[in-house]
């Protein structure tokens, strides 16, 4: 994957810390988010003359997520690496997630059961990190599954008010793009149509392939 990070100014390198999440569709009705945070010491720092960074903290997470209730089933924690023998004392209590929904007001309940002495800092930033990939895997799973059952794609005019507002339910107010008071979704809710992620544009451009290809499968 294409590192897309600016260059490294000209100045001694102190820390590098990482997250990646990535998700998954396990099944029809089921997401797995696999996040990753990392952080490494430039090589030389901790350990004069050492060449290779030194990996201070590496913890993964796994979070099975019903669809679309969006419901914690399953949720693992591990730590590959980490500066204290104590710090893995921690990672059963994370099965405290399980039956959560990673929707509206998961940042909030994570703080409250993992914050400070709760849990550790680390994987706390991580699963705050990860909520917001869950969101954006609605339209993915709606996209996937469409494409497998064609019967899926409803004219937005066919549409019942209700059908409408969920295609958007989980989007809303999370910016100032998806404000409800905002013309996005004064759009959505009249039956139109908003246009299609940039991305998703400029790729079909440069494949010379027609915007009737995103509009098949159009949230």
């Amino acid at each position: 994957m294409k590192d897309n990070f600016p260059p490294n100014p000209e100045y001694m390198e102190l820390h590098n810390r990482r997250y990646e999440v990535r998700a998954f569709r396990k099944s029809a009705d089921c997401v797995l988010l696999r996040g990753m945070v990392r952080d490494d010491k430039p090589h030389g720092l901790y350990l004069e003359d050492d060449t290779e960074p030194l990996t201070i903290h590496h913890m993964i997470v796994d979070i099975e997520i019903s669809f679309p209730s969006m419901v914690i089933q399953s949720a693992q924690v591990v730590f590959e690496s980490h500066p204290h023998t104590e710090c893995t004392g921690i990672v059963n209590h994370y099965q405290g997630l399980v039956g959560l929904s990673i929707a509206r007001g998961f940042t909030h309940k994570v703080r409250e059961l993992f914050g400070g002495p709760r849990g550790c800092t680390h994987v706390t930033a991580l699963l705050s990190a990860m909520a917001p990939v869950a969101i954006q895997c609605a339209w993915s799973m709606r996209i996937a599954s469409a494409r497998e059952d064609k019967s899926m794609n409803i004219p937005k005019e066919q549409m019942t008010p209700e059908q409408r507002e969920n295609l958007f339910a989980m989007n809303l107010n999370t910016c100032h793009v998806w404000s409800e008071d905002g013309d996005t979704v004064a759009t959505l809710r009249a039956g139109g149509e908003i246009e299609p992620p940039i991305p998703v544009m400029v790729r079909l451009k440069e494949l010379g392939r027609s915007p009737d290809d995103w509009a098949k499968f159009r949230a």
